[in-house]
């Protein structure tokens, strides 16, 4: 699980190409602090695992649905990219919950600047609109953002300069991709709200809720 507050921004420090896959390795130093083989790492929102890691970088292995799902595939050598770390059990939930693992990608339509915060506007996916509430939280590339301002087919972001300052959304411009992942609370909402789904994995079909 992720909390959506950025540690670092590292770059792309290569790129090898597999076939149906990449080996992507990246720069860093904060997360590889106290990194292990296996660890995950958020990278732009994507929960990857560390295949092997040196001095100054670690490198991960993205399979096809990762590429499918996420703009990563699409990231070359020198490329900035948002950074975080597992959290911790003992850890502050600064943001809110999330896995790391991408819905799908959206692209940045509208860019409004001001003296001391920006306002970014994003298509809104059809299928994920049910998700997505204002003043509602959602992963933007592994930030944890709240939703400012919506409508049919678009949301909206209001930045402030730390944000701004220490993630890949300062130099995000008109046109660029991003990774979202909505509240994952949502879904498994609308999941136990289905019709009969409540009774359909109980022995007796009893689940414990009772009637006035």
């Amino acid at each position: 699980m992720f909390t959506g507050i950025v540690e670092e921004l590292g770059s792309v420090a290569g790129v090898e190409h597999l076939g149906d896959s990449i080996r992507m390795q990246i720069a860093a130093s904060t997360v590889l602090e106290d990194v292990h083989l296996g660890d995950s790492i958020s990278v732009n929102g994507v929960c990857l695992t560390v295949a092997s890691f040196g001095d100054g970088h670690f490198t991960a292995d993205l399979m096809q649905e990762t590429l499918d799902r996420s703009s990563l595939g699409a990231l070359s050598t020198g490329s900035k990219v948002n950074l975080e770390r597992a959290m911790a059990a003992g850890g502050r939930l600064g943001g809110h919950i999330m896995q790391g693992h991408v819905d799908a990608t959206t692209t940045l339509i509208k860019r409004t600047s001001s003296e001391n915060w920006d306002v970014l506007r994003f298509e809104l996916p059809t299928d994920l609109a049910r998700y997505v509430v204002e003043k509602g939280s959602i992963a933007l590339n592994g930030t944890s953002l709240t939703v400012s301002s919506l409508g049919d087919d678009w949301f909206e972001v209001s930045l402030i300069p730390t944000t701004l300052r220490e993630t890949t959304h300062g130099e995000l411009a008109v046109g660029d991709i991003v990774n979202i992942e909505v509240d994952v609370i949502a879904k498994y909402v609308e999941r136990m709200m289905l019709p009969g789904l409540a009774t359909e994995n109980t022995p007796d079909g009893n689940t414990g809720l009772t009637k006035d």
